[in-house]
């Protein structure tokens, strides 16, 4: 009976220790997948391929990383929405277009497209510090730029780009408008328990009700569900109900968590949408609630409004 005990305990600490090496040594590479399989590194097309309007731009990180983007402008004066969007963690900006192709014709928007540290053509490694300013710098080159409507600025992100953007919009509640969440996670903490079951019991996010004794070792929490409850501004959440990477229960309670704090929040279901196509899945009925999103809470300042505001100030 000892000995079975002995074993049993070596086993369980056979698989912590394992889990220990597998998120000290490969973490970012779970998290961040820049190459996919079989692919280089490259863009393998531009929006030229696609006939779109775009801009190649060059950024520089607060720490000094050169990043670049895609700027893709539906028309050369579009004053319509502009959607900065943050990527998932596979891939780059190139393995998007088709879909931002349809977003721009059916949101009769501008989109940019901001390359994370160490994705497609910008220099660097991923990390979440690193990515946290990224999206800030992308953000500050919109809010600067004259040739779009800056009090329409939107953030859309996806998986983790929706962790992303949550951040970004917390923390410029004057320069995002509104945010957009599709099949995101609550925490990388949680998603440790999904991709490998075992750790379940050793990581976990704020509302697991393990011991979390291995979170110090997480280097890219990526805590969204303990940042969403912060975000004052309008959000969308779009949520694939077949998505088989992350478990639809973490939008409900990301939303959950938002809702309560913020009466802003409007939550959709698409019953056959996956992972990476719920935008495809969910076909008019996906475009359809976000245009009556974006209508409802980003609507177009009208020009009586600003002849109003103009008028004013002159009188002061």
């Amino acid at each position: 009976m000892v000995t079975y005990v002995s074993a049993l305990l070596y086993g369980v600490g056979g698989l912590v220790v394992a889990g220990m090496a597998l998120l000290v040594a490969l973490q970012e590479k779970l998290v961040y997948v820049p190459v996919l399989p079989g692919l280089t590194k490259s863009y393998p097309i531009t929006p030229a391929r696609l006939r779109l309007t775009y801009e190649d731009v060059w950024l520089l990180s607060s720490d000094g990383v050169r990043l670049h983007a895609w700027f893709i402008k539906l028309l050369p004066n579009c004053r319509g929405p502009t959607l900065l969007f943050f990527q998932e963690n596979a891939g780059n900006i190139a393995h998007r277009l088709e879909m931002v192709r349809i977003m721009i014709q059916r949101l009769q928007c501008n989109v940019f497209m901001l390359s994370y540290r160490g994705y497609g053509a910008s220099e660097g490694y991923p990390s979440q510090h690193g990515i946290t300013k990224d999206a800030q710098v992308a953000l500050d080159h919109l809010y600067q730029r004259t040739d779009i409507d800056t009090s329409r600025i939107v953030v859309f992100g996806r998986s983790l780009g929706g962790a992303v953007g949550t951040v970004v919009t917390k923390n410029n509640p004057d320069k995002v408008a509104a945010l957009i969440v599709e099949n995101t996670f609550t925490s990388i903490l949680d998603m440790a328990g999904v991709l490998l079951p075992f750790l379940k019991w050793f990581i976990g996010g704020s509302s697991s009700k393990g011991p979390k004794v291995l979170n110090f070792l997480v280097r890219s929490p990526w805590s969204t569900i303990d940042v969403i409850g912060e975000v004052k501004q309008p959000i969308l959440f779009l949520s694939g109900l077949q998505d088989e990477m992350i478990p639809p229960s973490h939008m409900q309670m990301l939303y959950a968590k938002a809702a309560a704090h913020n009466r802003q929040c409007v939550f959709a279901e698409f019953p056959t949408g996956m992972h990476m196509d719920t935008w495809l899945a969910g076909g008019d009925h996906y475009w359809r609630t976000i245009q009556e999103f974006l209508q409802q809470h980003v609507q177009e300042k009208k020009d009586d409004e600003s002849s109003n505001n103009d008028i004013d100030v002159g009188a002061k």
